[in-house]
C-alpha cells in the first residue's frame, strides 16, 4: 500500500527556517491584543441524489445510490483561534484573491475589532499575500488591512504545519463525509458544525516545539561542516 505526503527535501534550508518561524508563534502565550489566528481554504464537490436514499432501519443502514448528480464545487474557508477554541466557515463559490481579501477584512474588521495586531498563518497559495488585498480595495483600504496582520507563511510541502488543517480534518469527518447537494446545504451544515465546535470551546493543544524539530527531523536541517 502507498500514502500520498508532503514530503519535503533534505537539508532544506528554507523549510526549517519557515517551519521553526510558525513553530516559535505556536509557543506565544495567549493574548487578546495579539490573537494567533491560522487561516486555510479547501473545496467540497456537490453532490446530488437520482434516486431517493433509503433511510436507516433496525437492523439495517442507511443505504444510497451509487449513481449520483455532480452539481459543481465550493470553497471553504476557515479561520480558526486554537489557543481560544474559537473558528469561523466561509463558503464561497471560488477561491480567488478577492475572496481571500474579503475573508481578511472580516477578520480584521468584524472578527477582531478590538486587536492590536493579528498574528496570521498561512500556506504558500498564491493568492494568500498582501497583494490580494491591493487587487481587491483601493490602497489605503488595503494597506490599511495589511498593516493590521503580522503574516507567517509555512514552508512549501509544510502545509500541515497551520493548524487549520487540523479543523478541516474534523470537519470533513464530522460533516463533509457524505453527499451535499448544493451550497445553501453546506452554508447551513457548516454553519451548525462551527456553532456546536465553538460553544464545546473545541481547542487545538499543539506540542510539537522546535526543540522537537530539531530532533525528529534533524535530516531537513543542513549539514554545516565545521
Amino acid at each position: 500500500m502507498t500514502t500520498r505526503w508532503c514530503i519535503p527535501p533534505p537539508q532544506n534550508a528554507a523549510f526549517v527556517a519557515q517551519m521553526e518561524d510558525i513553530l516559535d508563534v505556536y509557543e506565544r502565550p495567549y493574548d487578546p491584543r495579539f490573537p494567533q489566528v491560522c487561516l486555510d481554504e479547501t473545496s467540497k464537490q456537490l453532490v446530488g441524489e437520482v434516486r431517493t436514499p433509503l433511510p436507516a432501519a433496525p437492523g439495517q443502514p442507511a443505504r444510497e445510490d451509487y449513481e449520483y448528480e455532480r452539481k459543481g464545487v465550493a470553497n471553504l474557508f476557515v479561520v480558526s483561534e486554537p489557543l481560544r477554541g474559537w473558528r469561523h466557515l466561509t463558503v464561497t463559490d471560488q477561491r480567488t484573491a478577492q475572496d481571500f481579501a474579503s475573508v481578511i477584512k472580516d477578520l480584521v474588521d468584524v472578527r477582531y475589532p478590538e486587536a492590536e495586531l493579528i498574528t496570521l498563518v498561512v500556506d504558500n497559495l498564491n493568492t494568500h499575500t498582501p497583494a490580494a488585498l491591493y487587487a481587491t480595495f483601493p490602497p489605503e483600504e488595503a494597506h490599511r488591512l495589511a498593516q493590521k496582520l503580522e503574516w507567517h507563511y509555512t514552508p512549501v510541502h509544510g502545509s500541515w504545519l497551520n493548524m487549520a488543517e487540523i479543523e478541516f480534518s474534523v470537519l470533513a469527518r464530522q460533516c463533509l463525509d457524505r453527499r451535499i447537494a448544493d451550497k445553501a446545504t453546506l452554508k447551513g451544515e457548516v454553519a451548525y458544525w462551527e456553532a456546536r465546535r465553538n460553544r464545546a470551546g473545541a481547542a487545538i493543544h499543539w506540542r510539537f516545539t522546535t526543540a522537537d524539530a530539531r530532533i525528529k527531523l534533524r535530516h531537513l536541517y543542513p549539514s554545516i561542516p565545521e
